[in-house]
């Protein structure tokens, strides 16, 4: 049997159709780890009303709770698939959320649009993270803060995510990660720097608890060794 190809970027174009389901595990576990975000994000902006771009938003679960707060959303995500059945389900629903196809290499937005940027499971799938960061810096307005979480680098990270939840636990879709891929914090802080950042706290993220379905449910963590969360702010006046 042929290895499965890591770094798999065409799963969420594989499932779009089922996004909204329930019918797929692994869906669900990422519609699960949405809360868990946002009750450490919440903590640090006041939605309502802000322009936000929610960065590699796949079928559209963190875009729908940001527009619950008030945001005014736009999403972005390179699996067109997934980002037209994330257009059908905002439509199905009255929201009123931009979505397009894209990467965050190369953003297709002006400079200054947004006030914050949301980038979450998303980092460790990119081609090229400095230029990422660097866009993300260009499209937000000074003041404006980016909150992300990603993988650590090392190896309880590597089991915990490939061995675990790919390879045993099938909670992700073996191939989902290249393990090479994953960024250590203090990496992570240095390219937000170099692009004129001021990082903020980080924080771990994982599961805290089982649903009724037997899914995980996550939650803040104080260890970062596994996922972890962070802000990071664009200064207001240039240095």
């Amino acid at each position: 049997m042929a290895q499965s190809a890591k770094n798999n970027l065409a799963i969420y174009d594989d499932v779009a159709h089922q996004w909204w389901s329930d019918d797929i595990r692994w869906v669900r576990t990422l519609k699960n780890m949405v809360p868990g975000r946002l009750a450490w994000f919440d903590q640090m902006i006041d939605w309502d009303g802000k322009s936000i771009l929610d960065l590699g938003c796949a079928g559209g679960f963190m875009a729908e709770a940001l527009d619950d707060r008030g945001a005014k959303v736009t999403g972005i995500d390179p699996a067109s698939d997934a980002i037209a059945a994330a257009r059908a389900h905002a439509d199905a629903n009255g929201r009123h959320i931009i979505y397009d196809v894209g990467v965050g290499e190369a953003l297709p937005y002006k400079d200054a649009s947004f006030d914050a940027v949301v980038c979450v499971d998303v980092l460790e799938h990119v081609s090229d993270l400095a230029q990422v960061i660097r866009e993300i810096a260009r499209v937000l307005r000074p003041g404006g803060v980016l909150f992300f979480d990603t993988i650590n680098r090392n190896p309880i990270a590597r089991f915990v995510t490939i061995t675990m939840a790919e390879d045993v636990l099938r909670i992700l879709p073996k191939g989902t990660h290249d393990p090479a891929m994953f960024i250590k914090p203090s990496e992570l802080r240095n390219q937000l720097q170099q692009a004129g950042f001021v990082p903020g706290k980080t924080v771990g993220l994982g599961p805290s608890g089982i649903n009724r379905r037997g899914d995980f449910i996550f939650g803040r963590l104080p260890g970062t060794f596994v996922i972890f969360m962070g802000t990071a702010q664009k200064p207001k006046t240039e240095a």
